[in-house]
């Protein structure tokens, strides 16, 4: 039973677990909360694992990557086809897992910590104007 693929539903506090073997058998159906994730996938052997690109997904990317892990990253809108039944952060997992095996699927570049601070830099909302008038202007 050695896992070659997982995927992993992110989420804030409980994520999902979807692990196959090389002949795409499930082997592995689990949950893991946020403080038992970096021990569990540090004591697994290297593997290809399968993220949804989000904000902190660029985090875990690189903190898996630096257990020896294979970590890719796909768009939500391509793993969407993947889903075999209802919404649900199992089917997500198995999804995600289905569709970072695909030759075609287009993968989402890792970013450092710097680049994530400079993005976050660029998307913050402008400051509205102020709405309140002066009495000085009323009179």
């Amino acid at each position: 039973m050695k896992i070659t693929t997982i995927g992993i539903d992110l989420a804030k506090e409980v994520f999902q677990i979807h692990g196959v073997d090389e002949y795409g058998k499930a082997v592995l159906r689990k949950q893991l909360r946020r403080g038992q994730m970096t021990e569990f996938f540090a004591n697994l052997g290297p593997c290809l694992i399968g993220l949804e690109a989000c904000g902190s997904s660029h985090h875990w990317a690189r903190k898996l990557g630096g257990f020896g892990h294979t970590v890719k990253l796909m768009s939500p809108q391509f793993v969407k086809p993947y889903v075999k039944t209802n919404k649900h952060d199992m089917a997500d997992a198995e999804a995600i897992c289905e569709a970072v095996t695909r030759p075609n699927m287009r993968f989402v570049p890792i970013k450092t910590v710097e680049q994530q601070a400079i993005l976050s830099v660029h998307r913050k909302p402008p400051t509205p104007p102020s709405t309140h008038i002066p009495s000085t202007m009323l009179q």
